[in-house]
């Protein structure tokens, strides 16, 4: 197996065991930080190193059919000019964790990832299922990019720095901004948050709140960089965003201090019970969403790359399901469809072949 794709792997669903640096961190006095390293305040199960070969094994030989679509997945071309007509309180959903907000009269974008593949190389690491619905230089520009944590399949070296002109402000969890500054982001640009703590630019708020994760790029580091969710709100609506989290009691504290919201968009694919502490099941996601005490659910982390051995569409039956049979509104848009974030549609199941 190649190195490189091995690696890309690992990365995507476990992180590194590699020991912590003994380096000093600015972030020391962070609550989260300690002995060289992030840490959740409860310890999730994460695979072992013996799990982590196996898995890798399975990645490589033991996959689904299904775990690739077999017909393009529909998505539904975007224009610059459509964004800048859209109205305000608008979402347009562009892939896996990226979504486009228009809000206050200006956009926002959440964990962009523009790149073939998600992987620390391009030639090898698992490869986009759909192109984008828009490239990344017909956006129009940018007031701010939310980014969740580290992982490759939310941090894209390759579209940070093609945004960096044209996007005024960078929020991220302590230490993710550091990363853009040293790829060249301007500082200024970059402002880094603690949980709870929060940010206000314009007339959007965005607070950074817990999840259940870990962080690393490399097989020598081991949660350098902090994880969060993140709260958004503007134009009077209330709009959560997971990132990536195992189920924890931190969704119901973040529904009571800051809930009810108008719309949750929580992960739900790339999972399987050898990682469920850091990833959720659909039944964990729907219980997300109820604890958030959210108006409508969207899940999200699906649909664009092979990061799990389940096939492609089931996060999207299962948790279809689920909320169903729990009274859950659900909504589904597909790829660069827009949404009014007021007024979601009903889920469609626009992942099933056509009659």
């Amino acid at each position: 197996m190649p190195r490189p794709l091995l690696l890309s792997l690992l990365l995507m669903t476990t992180g590194s065991l590699a020991a912590c640096s003994t380096t000093a961190s600015p972030y020391a006095n962070s609550p989260q930080f300690r002995d060289g390293g992030f840490h959740n305040p409860v310890k999730p199960k994460q695979a072992g190193l013996p799990q982590m070969l196996r898995m890798a094994w399975r990645f490589m030989f033991d996959k689904s059919e299904d775990a690739r679509p077999d017909v393009p997945v529909p998505v539904t071309p975007i224009t610059r000019s459509q964004l800048l007509a859209a109205p305000d309180g608008s979402l347009f959903r562009l892939g896996h964790s990226t979504m486009l907000l228009k809000l206050d009269g200006r956009f926002w974008l959440t964990d962009p990832v523009f790149s073939e593949r998600a992987s620390p190389v391009q030639w090898a690491g698992p490869k986009r299922f759909h192109a984008p619905p828009i490239s990344l230089d017909q956006l129009p520009p940018i007031e701010g990019v939310i980014l969740s944590h580290d992982h490759y399949d939310h941090l894209d070296r390759a579209a940070v720095l093609a945004l960096a002109a044209k996007t005024r402000h960078f929020v991220t969890p302590l230490g993710v901004g550091d990363l853009l500054v040293e790829w060249g982001v301007d500082a200024s640009k970059v402002q880094q948050l603690d949980w709870w703590q929060e940010t206000r630019i314009g007339g959007v708020r965005l607070v950074a709140t817990p999840a259940q994760h870990f962080s690393g790029r490399g097989m020598f580091e081991k949660n350098p960089t902090l994880w969060a969710s993140f709260v958004i709100e503007a134009d009077g609506l209330r709009v959560f965003f997971s990132g990536d989290s195992g189920y924890f009691a931190g969704f119901k504290e973040i529904g009571d201090r800051l809930g009810p919201f108008d719309l949750t968009m929580v992960e739900c694919g790339a999972y399987d019970t050898m990682w469920s502490g850091v990833h959720m099941q659909p039944e964990q996601t729907v219980q997300a969403h109820l604890d958030l005490r959210g108006r409508w659910l969207m899940p999200v982390h699906n649909g664009t790359f092979d990061l799990a051995l389940h096939g492609w569409q089931e996060p999207f039956t299962r948790v279809s399901q689920i909320a169903g049979s729990r009274g859950v509104a659900l909504t589904t848009p597909g790829f660069g469809e827009a949404m009014n974030l007021r007024q979601p549609p009903a889920s469609r199941a626009w992942w099933l072949p056509s009659p």
